[in-house]
């Protein structure tokens, strides 16, 4: 049972729980996690978190694993001018979970988080539950409300 799944349950928010077996020399974990469960990777989301310039505040991106994080466009939503990938340690340190396995739900603080924009077009999206191997299904507007998440295009190709 991970942070993001006890967050869930306690919340009383519709999910289901994906389990597949994790390859840890996979290139891309989102990819894997696609493949492994059968699904289209326009689907399943994974969780980045970005440094917003000038005030060193973290923030949450959401997109779909086959594209990149926009960062002007996260930047943009975020009301700022740029923004950078945050380092992974402090990525960890402040969310609780490792690289790769980063949920937006259970997250030790709640940061700002932006959603892109294609996952309201899906019956439902897959992301992280807290560990490599583990996904967690759930309408995407139901994301956004217990993630107090805003919907905006921040993926590229």
């Amino acid at each position: 049972m991970t942070p993001a799944i006890k967050a869930a349950e306690k919340a009383k928010i519709p999910f289901r729980v994906h389990e597949y077996d994790h390859d840890p020399n996979a290139d891309s974990y989102g990819l894997e996690a696609a493949e492994a469960l059968g699904i289209e990777p326009a689907r399943v989301f994974k969780t980045l978190l970005v440094e917003l310039a000038g005030s060193g505040d973290l923030a949450v991106g959401i997109v779909p694993v086959d594209l990149q994080l926009d960062l002007k466009a996260i930047a943009s939503a975020a009301g700022v001018k740029k923004c950078r990938m945050a380092d992974p340690a402090m990525a960890e340190r402040v969310t609780g979970y490792i690289v790769g396995g980063i949920s937006p739900l259970g997250q030790k603080k709640r940061l700002r988080t932006f959603i892109d924009v294609s996952a309201q077009a899906q019956p439902s999206i897959y992301v992280s539950a807290g560990r490599r191997g583990l996904e967690v299904e759930l309408a995407a507007e139901v994301l956004a409300e217990h993630t107090a998440g805003s919907f905006a295009p921040i993926g590229r190709a």
